[in-house]
């Protein structure tokens, strides 16, 4: 799954941009169509482009039913997804080979740390799936064994946490830094990391790989380790990052304003109650440490029939809730609970959205959605963690920023004062930047 790189043949055809290009939209998927347009037209490579992506989410799902070669059609392509699952299409297409997810201290979907796997077309569905065993993409259904995938593209995900500028600026003090004006860069020690496929490529890199000089930037651990922890995975340092981005040459700069502050909008479209009930009827069993290939199959093949079943249900429910037809669904193993649920929300509403309570309830998986309102000071201190991380990386090809106010994930009373503080932020490292603002189909030079 190796690839040999040969930068200086992939970029010596390039163009360069006079100005910075900056896409601001609304929905994150929007971005894509900006990314594909600057590969036509040259300014980034067809492939082995580099991605670092700040965001709350990590977006890495795949369209379940999406057949593979969707991606090789790419109207059709944008017209299938979604703001949770439009980053792997690229990869599978061959565009990104190097996923860099910088998330907030509250996002805990994927374990920290380095990450090595193949995403390519099951031969047995024809659709986009991967060989890691995160419980992640376990959690979807998404994971094949690598003799089910054709057309593999091997994946480098690095997963790190951004922590806030002051919070590092007091661990400076603590550890007695002489200059603690800048922020501390602090990673996830090697024994708090892991391997999700015993990757050979990723040996050695022991506590030596995380000792780094000050004033770099701001990235930490988060020490959420549980009982039913996977493997360990080896950590990453900054100066690996800033290699790979080295060696790579271009790179796109992506950010969804969500990354500053958060909101869980199903939080507020259901009760406690049948948020409660949401996670039980979608919750998913994860597996043991140490499963054979066997398991992980069996474990993703229960988890396939789980949602299909619910997803048949609220399919049925759109049709016709009356009593006979949900006591019919209820009296399935694990659906007790459908019956308090619909009488809830029928008492809530005239006519319940079955479709987006099952939309809702397939984020009640193994972890919620991360929900964290900041403070005007806490944005500030993350704004200062991304400069001083953009500081210490080579300047983007381009950069996409999504706002994900309209469906309430960024909160609509903080969104514009983030945006301007983020592009403030592009202005002061980067110079005149090129800022289309497509959420309002107006653009304007800065």
């Amino acid at each position: 799954m190796e690839t040999t790189r040969d930068p200086a043949g992939e970029l010596a055809g390039l163009r360069r941009y006079p100005a910075l290009p900056v896409w601001v939209v609304e929905d994150h998927q929007e971005v894509l169509p900006f990314i594909y347009r600057a590969i036509a037209s040259k300014h980034l490579p067809a492939s082995n482009i580099s991605f670092v992506h700040f965001d709350s989410h990590p977006d890495l799902l795949i369209p379940v039913n999406m057949p593979a070669d969707t991606v090789f059609d790419k109207e059709t392509l944008f017209g299938e997804l979604s703001i949770e699952n439009w980053i792997m299409p690229a990869v599978y297409a061959g565009h990104f080979s190097h996923i860099v997810w910088l998330h907030p201290t509250w996002a805990q979907q994927i374990r920290e740390g380095k990450h090595h796997f193949a995403v390519g077309k099951d031969i047995s569905t024809t659709t986009i799936r991967v060989t890691s065993t995160d419980h992640y993409f376990l959690s979807d259904g998404l994971y094949v064994t690598e003799d089910q995938l054709e057309n593999q593209k091997p994946l480098q995900l690095d997963v790190i946490t951004v922590k806030p500028y002051k919070l590092c600026n007091n661990e400076e003090e603590k550890d007695a830094v002489s200059s603690a004006k800048k922020p501390k860069l602090a990673l996830e020690d090697a024994e708090n990391t892991a391997s999700t496929n015993c990757d050979s490529r990723s040996e050695g890199l022991g506590k030596d790989a995380v000792t780094q000089t000050r004033g770099q930037t701001c990235l930490g651990p988060s020490y959420s380790r549980s009982p039913e922890s996977q493997d360990p995975q080896p950590a990453i340092s900054t100066g690996e990052i800033l290699d790979t981005l080295k060696k790579g040459g271009a790179f796109v700069l992506d950010i969804d304003l969500d990354f500053f502050s958060v909101k869980n909008p199903f939080k507020e479209m259901f009760t406690q109650e049948e948020y409660k009930i949401l996670q039980q009827l979608y919750q998913f069993k994860k597996p043991g440490i140490n499963l054979t290939e066997e398991d992980l199959v069996d474990c993703v093949d229960t988890r396939i029939h789980q949602l299909e079943d619910l997803e048949a249900t609220f399919a049925d429910l759109c049709d016709g809730d009356d009593e006979e037809t949900v006591q019919k669904w209820a009296s399935n193993p694990g659906m007790e609970s459908l019956v308090p649920l619909v009488q809830s929300l029928k008492k809530r509403m005239e006519v319940p959205d079955y479709e987006m309570v099952h939309q809702a309830g397939l984020t009640c998986d193994y972890s919620e959605l991360p929900h964290h309102i900041s403070t005007e000071q806490e944005i500030e201190d993350l704004i200062k963690s991304v400069y001083y991380l953009l500081k210490n990386l080579p300047k983007p090809t381009l950069v996409t920023i999504a706002r994900s106010s309209l469906d309430d994930y960024c909160p609509s009373e903080q969104v514009d004062t983030i945006q301007e503080k983020v592009l403030d932020v592009l202005r002061s490292l980067y110079g005149t930047l090129d800022i289309h603002l497509v959420y309002s189909a107006e653009s304007s030079p800065s």
